[in-house]
């Protein structure tokens, strides 16, 4: 069992965004690669998963074994989302890239959105993901005292608040709370509790990382663009848009009260996400995931870049 050695203490902030996580998982394995050791980390939706594999896979095996749960989780989703029928043809692929606005069942399943609640589609809470978390996740390596300490937040439908789990409460239902999507799953009950996405009242929730002791450094990794381009046209881009204001708000609260003291260091997705189409939130195709990946590889390359410019000028 590896056991992290130390030295400054590091805080690692993970936003969700569907499929555009592998994004945040490509930015993720560079900064693993180049020495990131973080010793806490949050995140809500696939910023939990991405958290989740990351702090169970350094337990088992440090930065390499980190990284390495994190790409074997995209991997999982990229074979799951194949198997869904969800996705473009290769003349589809060639045509239109990662949207799938066009493709035949994506119409049916955005008209049934708008006629149907999910609990009516889906009564019986029939989730892709749970069959991939519950086979993915090690309980013993997350509640290992080798692993940063976690924290994972979803949202109490009834009260608006944001409901956080810490490692060793960490579990596959906890994990669907926070990525559930209310215009898409039912919500996830836990403890008596009725729990909705938790980017609507933390994305991610940064108070907990300042606890017992303030980090030197926060690493805050975003995966929902703050400037969006152009006027929202259709009901799922209106929607989409609604979604990523109300996601950042809670975010911007915490940071204007975020000490002096701690460096923080912001990984913007604008550039990579903003000119994606809505659809490809849920394309999780192969070569999307690679796409987004290496986006995310990319974008800490151009930062190391300009650093270096930086300090040879």
């Amino acid at each position: 069992m590896w056991i992290m050695q130390r030295r400054r203490a590091v805080a690692l902030a993970l936003q969700g965004g569907g499929a555009h996580g592998a994004f945040s998982a490509g930015i993720v394995d560079r900064l693993l690669e180049t020495g990131l050791a973080p010793d806490r980390v949050s995140g809500v939706s696939s910023g939990a998963l991405i958290g989740t594999m990351l702090a169970q896979g350094w337990a088992g095996g440090g930065p390499e074994g980190a990284r390495e749960a994190v790409k074997r989780l995209w991997e999982r989703v990229a074979e799951a989302h194949a198997a869904s029928g969800l996705s473009n043809g290769p003349l589809a692929r060639w045509l239109w890239g990662a949207d799938l606005s066009r493709n035949p069942l994506w119409k049916g399943v955005e008209t049934a959105m708008r006629l149907f609640s999910p609990e009516q589609l889906n009564p019986l809470g029939h989730n892709p993901l749970r069959p991939l978390i519950s086979e993915l996740l090690d309980r013993s390596l997350l509640a290992s005292h080798a692993a940063p300490r976690l924290i994972v937040a979803a949202t109490d439908v009834e009260t608006g608040a944001p409901v956080l789990f810490r490692n060793e409460e960490i579990t596959a239902e906890v994990l669907l709370a926070s990525a559930c999507l209310p215009f898409l799953f039912p919500p996830v009950e836990i403890e008596g509790r009725i729990l909705w996405d938790g980017a609507y009242s933390a994305n991610p929730p940064l108070q907990p990382l300042l606890r017992p002791d303030l980090p030197d450094e926060l690493v805050l990794i975003r995966a929902q663009p703050r400037r969006r381009p152009g006027r929202p046209g259709t009901q799922a881009e209106i929607l989409n848009r609604q979604n990523e204001i109300a996601f950042q708000r809670a975010l911007e609260v915490e940071l204007v009260m975020l000490p002096r003291s701690i460096r923080l260091t912001n990984y913007e997705p604008d550039e990579a996400l903003a000119a994606l189409p809505i659809s490809s939130k849920l394309n999780a195709e192969e070569n999307v995931m690679r796409a987004l990946f290496a986006a995310g590889r990319e974008t800490v390359r151009k930062r190391e870049g300009a650093s270096r410019g930086v300090a040879a000028s």
